[in-house]
């Protein structure tokens, strides 16, 4: 199976979990992964609240356990820096308690150490970045890896990915002073995983997808899509397309690319499963915040962690409450997505399911509005 190849189903929320095991299987999962290795699961909490299009989904956690356990590998493990709040808020910890797949925080010194690690290959900001060293969690090394993004819009890379998931899992404290080389860190970090891990793999959900200048401030819009892949580079490249952009515009993905870490170009990369799904080109807009311009002004400098701390209070006690909670509630009561997230609130078992592919929501009405649209530019 060729590392530049990207499986595309179309889904629907009665076929979901088995087509997840169709698409891994499409994409060469048993072959990415070494079959001697246990095999971390890096979930994607961009936001410790259930915003659509934002976070792995539970669908998405289940659906890859399932096709990882029917390929044979049984030794797994869930990374997590946000155990108590998103892990909870998102319906994690049922899905991991049914199927005995263990939690580990990468900063509980109990389930983790962070050692120091030098680099084979050249880094291009990391080693100025943390000029005490590039410290790592010992529990990634020797292992397999399987990211499961969204596909989404991203305030400083346009897009992100199954590159991106990786900050969340390898970088220490002070994660947000990488923002300023934001896609050189990703290719580095990219570059160490290759190093570090037997095998790495991504499921990545766009159900729900988030259009706009994510990880917040993003209208969510139904679009009934999942893709797989070994190659972390063609996945987010194929994702990009078909939100509407030219992934080799796109700094980490053109960059990635010419280091030979995996193939960029959507003409180099070939296709399995839903080939129309794959073509399609959504037109969706990054955007930018008024609180991210500020933030890049102030990366170089002190208050950059005021700007943080700031950030964090406006998401939760502001934004939160005054308006996505309100759009997250929405998606729950109008979207067949949003029915199935409230299935997995209420505990109820979700079959493996099959059959055709029956939902065509495009997008959910009313979301475009110009409150939302003002709101998404404050």
């Amino acid at each position: 199976m060729s590392s530049s190849t990207v499986a595309v189903l179309r889904v629907s929320p009665e076929n979901v979990q088995s087509r997840i095991v169709e698409l891994c299987q499409l994409a060469g999962l048993r072959g990415a992964l070494s079959p001697l290795a246990a095999t971390i699961l890096k979930d994607n909490l961009s936001w410790h609240y259930p915003f659509p299009g934002a976070n792995t989904t539970p669908w998405q956690l289940e659906g890859t356990i399932r096709a990882l356990r029917g390929a044979g590998f049984a030794d797994l493990s869930c990374v997590q820096n946000d155990v108590l709040a998103g892990e909870d808020r998102n319906h994690y910890l049922p899905i991991l308690r049914t199927h005995e797949v263990p939690v580990l925080d990468n900063f509980r010194d109990t389930d983790m150490k962070w050692v120091r690690y030098e680099p084979v290959a050249r880094m291009r900001v990391l080693h100025r970045i943390y000029p005490e060293g590039i410290f790592l969690p010992n529990t990634f090394f020797g292992k397999n890896l399987v990211h499961l993004p969204t596909v989404k819009g991203h305030l400083y890379t346009t897009t992100a990915g199954a590159m991106n998931n990786a900050l969340g899992g390898l970088l220490p404290t002070h994660r947000h002073y990488t923002h300023a080389w934001v896609h050189e860190t990703l290719v580095d970090l990219l570059a160490i995983q290759k190093e570090i891990h037997k095998g790495l793999f991504a499921v990545m959900d766009g159900t729900t997808a988030g259009n706009g200048p994510g990880p917040g401030a993003m209208i969510p819009m139904i679009k009934n899509v999942m893709l797989a892949s070994a190659d972390q580079v063609a996945i987010d490249a194929i994702a990009a397309k078909m939100m509407g952009f030219d992934p080799m515009r796109l700094p980490y993905i053109r960059m990635a690319h010419e280091a030979g870490l995996g193939v960029g170009r959507p003409e180099e990369i070939t296709l399995l499963g839903d080939g129309d799904a794959a073509a399609e080109s959504w037109g969706f807009k990054a955007g930018d915040t008024l609180a991210s311009r500020v933030r890049r002004l102030l990366f170089h400098t002190p208050l950059v962690n005021l700007l943080v701390g700031a950030s964090e209070v406006y998401k939760d006690y502001l934004r939160w409450p005054l308006h996505d909670r309100r759009v997250f509630t929405r998606w729950k009561r109008e979207t067949r997505w949003g029915q199935l997230f409230e299935q997995y609130e209420r505990g109820v078992p979700v079959q493996l399911g099959g059959g055709p592919h029956k939902s065509h929501e495009a997008g959910i009405a009313g979301y475009e509005d110009p409150e939302h649209e003002k709101a998404m530019h404050a």
